[in-house]
């Protein structure tokens, strides 16, 4: 039968860290300690997805940052700078990343759902290994654990938006068609991550980076503020490309549901 047969998840905003905060404030502490050069936290979220690496010197070609480099150090940053800041990233998110490791409200539970459909559960972070080898056993002292996870520095073709990661994913969890796959994430080079690999792609809407809330600022928001958050980050995701969008990981199974109904169809990604 064509039907889902597994689903493949980003971490930080989709699975852990509601709000995607964890690397978000290490980049603002390590552009500061590094280089005495303050970027905000929206300017932070702005590359969220791409790995590390990538994501500062993404933000070294934000206008605005580049301004500032510009006028401090009358140029712009350069690749020693980027790996100077990730020298001073990896220490601080190795420290602080097993803080955000709480899986999201709803995970838990979905993923048993899941699995009790006979789904299996791929993962994957823009978070290097180092990273990763302390939030996955964090996170399954909380008791999330997917089937397999990769990270971002381990493939040598790259990271997102590429399709590498989603179709390792594919190849270590044995399933027999890309388009019996879901990727999910929260983030803009997550859902190209999926598209890119074939896949049917799901934007979360509520719990990640686009919405950018932790989840006390989120229960202490008006219906109208949550509302015009929420259509900003749905109207980046389907942009992006995603075939569905949502707002929680809770949310997929129904998603799921309704894309087998267009497999029985034929339809693909």
């Amino acid at each position: 039968m064509s039907r889902i047969n597994a689903v493949i998840l980003d971490w930080a905003g989709t699975t852990v860290d509601f709000g995607s905060f964890a690397p978000t404030q290490i980049f603002i502490e390590a552009f500061h300690r590094v280089f005495d050069i303050d970027i905000t936290l929206a300017e932070a979220r702005i590359p969220m997805g791409l790995g590390k690496w990538q994501h500062i010197e993404a933000l070294g070609k934000l206008a605005g940052i580049d301004e500032r480099w510009q006028q401090k150090f009358g140029r712009s940053m350069s690749h020693d700078d980027i790996d100077a800041i990730y020298e001073a990233f990896m220490p601080l998110q190795i420290v602080k990343v097993i803080d955000f490791a709480a899986p999201i409200d709803g995970v838990i539970d979905t993923i048993k759902t899941l699995r009790s459909s006979g789904i299996k559960i791929g993962s994957c972070s823009g978070y290097p290994r180092a990273v990763m080898e302390k939030l996955v056993p964090a996170a399954e002292q909380l008791g999330y654990k997917p089937d397999y996870w990769i990270a971002s520095d381990e493939l040598a073709a790259g990271g997102r938006p590429g399709p590498w990661m989603a179709l390792k994913n594919v190849i270590e969890l044995g399933v027999d068609a890309v388009f019996h796959c879901v990727k999910v994430d929260d983030a803009v080079p997550g859902i190209e991550e999926g598209r890119n690999a074939g896949m049917w792609s799901v934007g979360l809407a509520l719990s990640g980076n686009e919405f950018g809330k932790t989840w006390d600022e989120y229960q202490n928001m008006s219906a109208d503020a949550v509302d015009r958050l929420r259509q900003h980050a749905a109207d980046k995701l389907f942009t992006a490309g995603a075939h569905y969008v949502v707002d929680t990981l809770a949310d997929l199974p129904d998603v799921i549901e309704q894309i087998n109904k267009r497999l029985a169809k034929g339809e693909k990604p």
